[in-house]
């Protein structure tokens, strides 16, 4: 199992200890670092400035909103970093939700995600191989466009820069049982938003065509320290986010995933606290036991043994969240 550093997004503004992370963790063996975007700091300028100051470790986004941009778009983005870090990109998209979708981007939620998806990644893929033009009779990203508001002569194009990797990984960020499972049939590898090594059987069947080397890269947060309960709050207060209001009351995908992992009434109470406005209580509201599953937290001794469940499964590369350089070193120590 491969270490990966996940930095996420921006908030309020850009942390100055990004590109010192990236940069330790290289020196610690992490494999990869990733980035992330919401509605606020994008995801691959982030991730081109760390490729300038780094030199072995890859380069992933975690994830990019395919909303934020046309496939095409997004397949000259990875090219480019691709060229200039010397190959080390992993494309990693999502579809996110119906609310940054439409509230954010100002688009519709595709009504079939899972056609989108595959459309979308059929783009990317037809300009990283370059072996033709690229054409595709589709639903939701028809190349060239071939709407009734069109002028009829767009011309099917081939990328005038020759991509470094025609197979450039490309991973997705998936949550229902259906996207799981067209993940291990159209991409390299699955980015799992919550992953628990107790409840590896959630996925398992989604997961049962994957084919050899597909890779499994779920993000956990981990933090070295004596208490428990103290190091869980910051894990809390992620789902509390998540799971209360990244999503709307009848349609969150991320109480959805929280629910089929067996915490269904919880979920929903987390919801109708955060939609409330009772956000602190939402936050408290986050079991324990959920938060602790999906994170590796404790003294030295525990992630240890925590850390060897995950070994266990299917996760190729696991991805630290986490800003603290003791906690990076003792992961790379503990996985070495």
């Amino acid at each position: 199992m491969r270490l990966g550093l996940a930095l996420g997004y921006w908030g309020r503004g850009p942390s100055a200890d990004h590109v010192p992370l990236a940069q330790e963790a290289e020196r610690l063996g992490y494999d990869s670092v990733w980035t992330a975007e919401s509605w606020g700091s994008d995801v691959f300028t982030p991730l081109t400035w760390i490729a300038a100051q780094t030199s072995r470790i890859k380069l992933g986004t975690a994830i990019a909103q395919m909303a934020a941009r046309s496939p095409t778009t997004t397949a000259m983005h990875a090219l480019t970093l691709d060229h200039l870090s010397g190959g080390r990109v992993m494309l990693g998209l999502g579809l996110s939700g119906p609310q940054v979708v439409e509230g954010w981007y100002g688009r519709p939620f595709p009504k079939s995600p899972l056609t989108a998806t595959r459309e979308y990644v059929d783009v990317v893929r037809q300009v990283l191989r370059r072996e033709a033009p690229v054409e595709l009779d589709g639903r939701f990203h028809s190349h060239p466009y071939r709407g009734e508001d069109g002028t009829g002569i767009g011309k099917a194009l081939k990328s005038i820069t020759h991509p470094l990797r025609a197979e450039l990984p490309v991973l997705l960020g998936a949550e229902g049982p259906k996207n799981i499972a067209q993940t291990t049939r159209i991409a390299d590898g699955w980015l799992p938003l919550y992953w628990s090594p107790f409840r590896t059987d959630v996925y398992e069947a989604s997961l049962d065509a994957a084919p050899e080397g597909f890779l499994v890269a779920p993000m956990a947060r981990a933090k070295v320290c004596d208490d428990v309960s103290e190091g869980l709050l910051p894990v809390k207060a992620m789902l509390g986010f998540y799971i209360g209001g990244m999503g709307h009351a009848a349609r969150n995908f991320h109480a959805d995933l929280m629910a089929r992992m067996g915490f269904e009434e919880e979920a929903r109470r987390i919801q109708e606290l955060f939609l409330a406005g009772r956000r602190e209580e939402a936050v408290l509201a986050v079991p324990d036991a959920f938060a602790d599953e999906i994170s590796l937290v404790g003294p030295r001794e525990r992630i240890a043994e925590r850390l060897e469940l995950w070994r266990k499964g299917p996760v190729t590369d696991l991805l630290v969240l986490s800003p603290d350089r003791l906690t990076l070193r003792t992961l790379a120590e503990l996985n070495s």
